[in-house]
């Protein structure tokens, strides 16, 4: 049995990444797997702020969850309540985390800002 072979171009797409199966004619499909995510207004989002050192080695870090909107609406918000309270923070998974227990600073920062929030635990 004689092996065939095939050329290069044949298998492989305009990026270099080579093509197993493609049922469709489209090759490239990052729209469609791409979410809408609708943007709600500040005054119908019910945020919770809460201190929390679970999984932290003891550091007591303040939680907002509870955003309903874009990635970049959110990072952009974390960015102002970062700078305000003058404390690093991060976004991870639809949260905002910042360093020490702010919740009492966070939630008024954030009804200033047209949310509703509510300091959530003890």
């Amino acid at each position: 049995m004689a092996a065939q072979k095939r050329k290069d171009s044949d298998i492989k797409t305009t990026d270099g990444k080579r093509i197993v199966y493609s049922e469709f004619g489209s090759v490239d499909n990052s729209a469609a797997l791409e979410r809408g995510v609708a943007e709600v207004p500040p005054a119908q989002q019910n945020l919770r702020v809460q201190a929390s050192r679970k999984g932290r080695g003891g550091k007591t870090v303040t939680v907002i969850t509870g955003f309903q909107g874009k990635p970049e609406t959110l990072a952009a918000l974390a960015k102002q309540l970062k700078a305000q309270c003058g404390a690093g923070g991060t976004v991870k998974e639809n949260e905002i985390e910042l360093q020490g227990d702010r919740s009492q600073q966070l939630l008024e920062i954030l009804k200033k800002l047209g949310y509703k929030a509510k300091v959530s635990g003890g």
